[in-house]
């Protein structure tokens, strides 16, 4: 059987990202966003090129050694269970627990660490099936707290949220940088929050990938190349996109 030939969604990437910032990835449907954070994460690997974690390459990290670094939120339905919510944030700390997966007491402190600073205390007897869109995101989130890694990556996490609860996942996960200096890394259509909130952009366009602090690259111009102008325009006094009225 003949293997297709890989399609390239993006080529020539070289970026940097610092230790304790609130990252963006953002772009047009289909650009690269998901992929680019699989191969960060190591979920794929890229078809050229090498990354590097902490000055280790990625892939001379065992499976183990990587989840006790970096945490993954995907988007992907959890599988049906009757986990209740404190033991779907108790599996984060699979990378540390023994073969008969007992909770030490440093594993129970960091799980209402997590719980503590997504302000779920209330759900964590439910049924995680119970929960509506925002709180399942939150719960995720604090797996991936209880986890305990210095990165934290999340593809589009408030892809299935209103306007409400988009904003309060967009501040928790700015104030959990602020707090606990962690690295946050996520992708998001949510353009003008990110824009708002966070530190640095990964900005996706036909133009190729520029990235860097989030002010650099409004005063660059950056984020004029990111939607048609016939369409939408970054208005730099807003700091925000905006609908262009004239056509």
């Amino acid at each position: 059987m003949q293997k297709k030939n890989p399609i390239i969604i993006a080529d020539a990437i070289n970026l940097a990202i610092e230790k304790g910032k609130f990252i963006a990835v953002i772009g047009k449907n289909g650009i690269g966003k998901s992929t680019l954070l699989r191969t960060l994460s190591k979920v794929q690997n890229p078809l050229h090129g090498t990354i590097f974690l902490n000055e280790k390459k990625i892939n001379d990290y065992t499976n183990n050694d990587l989840a006790t670094t970096l945490s993954l939120v995907l988007t992907e339905r959890l599988p049906e269970s009757q986990l209740t919510v404190f033991e779907l944030i108790a599996l984060g700390r699979q990378p540390y627990t023994n073969w008969m997966d007992t909770l030490s007491e440093v594993d129970n402190r960091k799980i209402q660490w997590a719980i503590e600073q997504t302000e779920i205390k209330h759900l964590q007897n439910k049924r995680f099936y119970e929960l509506s869109d925002g709180q399942l995101q939150r719960v995720l989130i604090a797996r991936a707290l209880a986890q305990d890694t210095e990165i934290i990556v999340l593809d589009e996490p408030t892809a299935h949220l209103d306007m409400h609860h988009t904003f309060k996942i967009f501040s928790l996960l700015k104030k959990l940088v602020d707090v606990t200096e962690k690295t946050i890394i996520i992708s998001t259509h949510q353009v003008n929050l990110a824009v708002d909130l966070a530190d640095e952009l990964i900005v996706f366009s036909n133009k190729g990938l520029v990235s860097g602090k989030t002010q650099t690259l409004i005063n660059e111009n950056v984020l004029d190349t990111l939607f048609s102008k016939e369409i939408i325009l970054f208005n730099k006094t807003l700091r925000q996109f905006t609908i262009n009225k004239n056509n």
